[in-house]
């Protein structure tokens, strides 16, 4: 007799720069969501597919939900967090301990109305300076919802990641797999480069930038054994273009750099990488423009 398999959609919600991502990379052990220490970082819905044994996990990293800064791509990123909520087996929300603020309270407000399993997750618990303090805090946030449980976790320091797992795979329903099991994401590559290249933008730019910068593939090529590949980045403002670019250029050529060698570790190919900026004027409100740039 065969053993039955268990598979699901798990949402994996929260306010913006509460650890989704790096939850989700960790769980699965590989790099297939970007991650920085600035919020709305995550700008689309994120299949990661981790399979162990008779289980699949499918889980969902959404953008961060907030309820300010509403522009098109804000508004966006909020319905592609919002609509996993009706769709999927369980819902991990996922707060940082200690720190309960009113973005929670604005997710809070969304899961009384959603009637799936929720999993409280309280993130980034080696953070916390006095452990002492994890316990008050529990008790402080289980009362807020009717939770299926409470975990405590620290992804960074890969704790209690197991338990989590576990409380899942209790309330995943028996099911086939619906990718093979060793498929990671859903994503394809010319996804994940973007995202890459995105990512190197953030961690070497201010605090504006980010939200004003998207990317786009717009050649590749393969010639003899190297990737050639040309990418767009979009900014909107010539401002926000030097600022890319930097002084003699040295920015954007320690961005390409960075974004090279990791494409590189993706592909296992050399890549040649040339990147251009562009100026967009308020292409973050442009419903047009963010359907051709995939949003």
């Amino acid at each position: 007799m065969t053993n039955k398999t268990k598979s699901g959609y798990i949402a994996v919600i929260g306010k913006p720069n509460v650890g989704k991502s790096t939850f989700l990379n960790t769980v699965l052990g590989q790099k297939i969501s970007i991650t920085s220490n600035k919020p709305q970082t995550t700008r689309h819905q994120i299949l990661g597919v981790k399979t162990v044994e008779a289980i699949q996990y499918l889980f969902i990293d959404t953008p961060g939900i907030h309820d300010k800064n509403q522009n098109t791509m804000s508004k966006y990123m909020n319905r592609a967090a919002k609509s996993t909520l009706n769709d999927v087996d369980v819902i991990l929300w996922l707060v940082e301990a200690g720190h309960m603020t009113a973005e929670d309270d604005y997710v809070l407000s969304l899961l009384k109305t959603v009637e799936k399993p929720v999993i409280l997750v309280i993130t980034k618990i080696d953070k916390l300076a006095d452990k002492a303090q994890l316990l008050p805090f529990i008790e402080k946030t289980q009362g807020l919802l009717m939770f299926k449980t409470i975990v405590p976790i620290s992804s960074l320091k890969e704790q209690n990641l197991d338990v989590l797992l576990a409380e899942i795979a209790s309330v995943l329903p028996e099911g086939p797999f619906y990718f093979a099991a060793d498929q990671v994401t859903d994503k394809n590559q010319r996804f994940l480069i973007t995202e890459i290249i995105r990512e190197k933008i953030i961690r070497n730019t201010g605090q504006e930038l980010p939200y004003a910068t998207t990317v786009e593939i717009e050649d590749w090529q393969v010639k003899g054994k190297i990737q050639h590949i040309s990418v767009l980045i979009w900014v909107e403002r010539p401002g926000q273009k030097n600022i890319v670019i930097g002084k003699d250029g040295e920015k954007l050529k320690t961005i390409g750099t960075q974004a090279r060698q990791e494409i590189e570790t993706l592909l296992g190919e050399k890549v040649f990488l040339r990147l251009w900026v562009k100026v967009k004027e308020n292409w973050s409100n442009d419903d047009r423009l963010l359907r051709e740039l995939g949003y």
